[in-house]
């Protein structure tokens, strides 16, 4: 450790050993309901699960049975009558014991992609009473952009099923951010602004989380009363259930951003005006950062904050980004570390045992801003215990150690992993398997959890269940072993192909080791242009032989939902890479100015290879346009906002924004989205290379961004429907494409290689 942090480093020990490896100002971050009212929850979640299988299991919550320092811990027994009993120190627990069982003894498995629970009967005797504490006290779940890039439509019965997974999975700290807009109306009305000032503030819905985070306002807007009040009821749902299965809900606090309109009733305000986010300008962003010298933070951060609590109640932790991607306006540590002791201080005003749940982001995004003494007032600005930073890139960039652990602060060692929600294979096994345990045993590490934080879900089921698993283990798996016995239970079957195939796939795409930060770089997704990215971190030909092997696993597996949707996941990547490839050729055609060899490329490309990847995503409901449109449209009143709904889906998978400022980050593989948008981008594309070497003329992007954009926001307004249900027989179509292109891959491969 270097010289100039033994002081922190000594501080951070002494603090430890005071508290016996804990932080005595968390102790009160605990479930607040009964034993008896948990057991009940977790009762009705395995019936949820199981049904009438639910009574061969005597499900219970007592407290008692917690680890030292009041860790989460479960118990399984065998009981009288060949039932399974399984205690849990909460409902959490006792959840996560279940699941447990339901995998080690029963070979089940449950995931967003669908579940597989063949029960055997009678239930498989538990031999030895099994008791298992975990080595952290919180299992953290969420991104804020998750709200908008995955949960933004959901209804009541979408979000049960999420709460119950929670549980299963043991996380018992999630983020819980619906409705808070009500909350923040009731508060500017309070304050003086009128109702269109409010209303001009608020982004759509596809768009709140960068709303909230001061990142832009406006945009996609206004929000209907509908919205509010069909938010705040489901937010009434969301936390009671998460509450009564013993989780902890993290509720949202002021951050120090305000409306510009406040300015009108408060001109004397010292506010700082931050620039445009992401290409936006300030129609649309320039936020507005309150001084925290100014009397009006205390005020504004305790009427939200009464305001919240009042309606919502609380579990004492709140989530405040001030500066997510935006550097504040001043280095000086004296205003950082004031910024940071006004928001604690809001805060605490009401809530006297609040603590604040930091994201890490910040130091990973802007690090030539967050110089140690920068990072060090801002998390100074509250007392050590006090402020939990979420170090949310910790796969991959892990800020930990860079910091001494925070300066002292307790963190979470998370795993962002997803983009955007973006469908491409992806993970760090080895990272994940290793990372946590590096951390737990860092000098004077601060650690006190483990967590989630992609910002979009509903893909690489594989990654999540394992990284839950790491946050109920005290050493690393074995990754091969593990694998195995994933693929069996995801299945419900022992196939020798899809073992191999699995474990292909674990070597290659799932195991990044470098520091890869935008993984989905498949030219499919992207506007086309001659600068595009192919590289991948992986032998594609690893990718491609696991997916000979589950073609020839799918007679035998054609029942299974879980094996039909990675079988359409697995094509669905290596279709994307062969995109990638035929791309390549395309170019080289072009620059050799080879019209035939550019013609055919192209033409396979745009005639065939695209159409056959949309009729595959086609024939699975998780991978539908047509989905997410509906869901969209569904939370409307009216048709005047549907079409708001509508607009704003479409623009979060594509422009994202009016000019698309943020375009394609948030790219989805869908059916429907495949053909009338990524395809009719490279059909232009494609037109155009070929028009450029009939006329002699060069390819000039700029002039061809201007057309394509116009395709593009087409889009948006084409108002065309789409198809909710799957169509077309998904075995069929993998093996057509398989029998088309699979031949193919190895020389396409082989070109690639020598470009």
């Amino acid at each position: 450790m270097k010289s100039a942090s033994q002081p922190l480093a000594l501080l951070s020990c002494l603090l430890l050993v005071e508290v016996g490896l804990g932080f005595p100002t968390l102790a009160h971050l605990k479930p607040q309901a009964s034993d008896e009212l948990q057991t009940q929850a977790v009762r009705e979640l395995l019936r949820r699960l199981i049904g009438a299988r639910a009574g061969d299991f005597w499900l219970s919550v007592n407290s008692s049975v917690a680890g030292k320092d009041g860790l989460d811990t479960y118990q399984l027994a065998s009981g009288e009558g060949g039932k399974v009993l399984v205690t849990g120190s909460t409902g959490v627990a006792a959840a996560t014991g279940l699941y447990s069982y339901l995998k080690s003894h029963c070979g089940c498995h449950i995931s967003w992609s669908g579940m597989q629970l063949q029960l055997p009967s009678p239930l498989p005797a538990v031999r030895e009473v099994i008791r298992v504490t975990t080595p952290n006290r919180f299992r953290y779940y969420q991104n804020v952009c998750t709200a908008s890039y995955s949960f933004v439509w959901w209804d009541w019965d979408r979000w049960e099923k999420e709460i119950d997974w929670m549980a299963l999975s043991g996380i018992n700290l999630p983020l819980a951010f619906v409705g808070q807009e009500v909350i923040w109306q009731r508060v500017y009305l309070m304050l003086g602004l009128n109702k269109s000032e409010i209303d001009d503030y608020f982004t759509g819905p596809a768009f709140l989380a960068w709303g909230r985070m001061g990142n832009i306002h406006s945009w996609a807007g206004p929000l209907p009363v509908s919205w509010h009040l069909k938010q705040l009821y489901l937010q009434y749902r969301i936390l009671g259930r998460m509450r009564s299965l013993g989780m902890i809900p993290v509720l949202p606090a002021f951050a120090g951003h305000v409306p510009g309109a406040l300015l009108r009733v408060f001109p004397e305000m010292n506010v700082t005006k931050l620039g445009g986010w992401a290409g936006f300008d300030c129609t649309y962003s320039c936020s507005y950062v309150l001084d925290p010298e100014d009397a009006m933070f205390q005020v504004i951060g305790a009427l939200f904050m009464k305001e919240l609590t009042r309606e919502f109640g609380t579990n004492h932790i709140y989530n405040a980004d001030t500066f997510n991607e935006m550097c504040p306006s001043s280095s000086d540590p004296t205003y950082l570390s004031g910024i940071s002791a006004a928001i604690y201080k809001s805060m605490t005003a009401v809530d006297p045992d609040a603590i604040w749940l930091l994201q890490g982001w910040i130091f990973v995004n802007s690090p030539s801003f967050w110089k140690p003494t920068q990072t060090r007032a801002l998390l100074h600005g509250a007392p050590l215990g006090k402020i939990i930073v979420l170090d949310l890139f910790a796969e991959t960039m892990p800020v930990y150690l860079q910091t001494d652990s925070f300066y002292g602060q307790p963190f979470i060692w998370c795993m962002l992993h997803n983009f955007g929600g973006n469908h491409g294979m992806f993970g760090s096994v080895e990272s994940i398997n290793r990372g946590p345990f590096d951390a737990m045993s860092f000098p004077n590490s601060t650690m006190v959890g483990t967590g989630l934080a992609p910002e979009g879900i509903e893909q690489n089921d594989m990654i999540y269940e394992l990284m839950n698993e790491i946050g109920w283990s005290r050493k690393p798996v074995n990754l091969s072993q593990w694998i195995s016995w994933y693929t069996v239970r995801r299945y419900g079957s022992q196939n020798a192909q899809t073992l191999a195939a699995w474990q292909l796939l674990l070597r290659s795409v799932y195991n990044c080791t470098i520091q890869w930060k935008d993984h989905n770089q498949s030219p499919l997704v992207h506007r086309p242009s001659l600068k595009m990215k192919t590289n991948v971190w992986y032998n594609r030909s690893d990718l491609f032989e696991a997916w000979q092997l589950l073609q020839n696993a799918s007679a035998e597996l054609s029942k299974s939902k879980t094996f039909l949707y990675d079988l359409v996941d697995v094509t669905r990547e290596v279709v994307q890479q062969l995109v990638a490839l035929y791309y390549l050729d395309i170019k080289q055609a072009y620059e050799n100015q080879s019209l035939p060899d550019l013609l055919t490329s192209g033409g396979v490309l745009v005639y065939d290879l695209i159409p056959e990847m949309d009729a595959l995503l086609s024939s699975q409901t998780q991978f539908l346009l047509g989905r997410w449109l509906e869901e969209a449209r569904t939370v409307a009143t009216s048709e005047q906002e549907a079409s708001l709904y509508e607009m704003n889906a479409r623009n979060q998978l594509t422009l994202w924004g009016p000019m698309g400022n943020i375009l394609d980050y948030a790219n989805k593989e869908f059916g429907g989205l495949v053909s009338d948008y990524y395809g009719m981008r490279w059909n232009l594309f494609v037109t155009s290379l070929v028009e450029c070497l009939n006329t002699g003329k060069p390819f000039h992007q700029d002039k061809f961004n201007q057309l394509v954009f116009q395709v593009e926001r087409g889009f948006i307004y084409n108002q065309k429907q789409y198809p909710v249900n799957p169509v077309g027989d998904t075995v069929q179509i993998v093996k057509r494409i398989f029998l088309k292109y699979y031949p193919q891959t190895k020389k396409l491969h082989k070109n690639a290689n020598n470009n």
